[in-house]
């Protein structure tokens, strides 16, 4: 009896130690596979801030002296435009109405 008791406390140890290396190896691969994904994400998202954005669209030219009425209203209108397609910002399309109103 006693060496039965010993036979089945032995093949308990080997069964802990063999579960606790196990859980131990595939907590540090998951570690290391978050690690990993951590790194792409991180340089990926460096690649998208360094891609320079779009130059922003040129601004509208001024008036020449003397302009009638309507053509203001037809830059006006193009200026509604170019910020309703999201082209222009809000302050943009102030500064570009202020210098052509006046």
């Amino acid at each position: 009896m006693p060496g039965l008791l010993r036979g089945i406390a032995r093949t308990a140890v080997v069964a802990g130690t063999a579960t606790a290396v196990s859980n131990r190896v595939s907590r540090r691969q998951g570690g290391r596979w978050s690690q990993q994904e951590y790194e792409q994400q991180q340089a990926y998202q460096q690649q998208q801030a360094a891609a320079a954005p779009p130059p922003p669209p040129p601004a509208a030219p001024a008036p020449p002296a003397g302009d009638d009425m309507s053509s203001k209203l037809d830059q006006l209108q193009k200026l509604g435009e170019l910020k309703a397609q999201g082209l222009l910002t809000e302050e943009e399309f102030a500064q570009q109405k202020s210098r052509l109103l006046g």
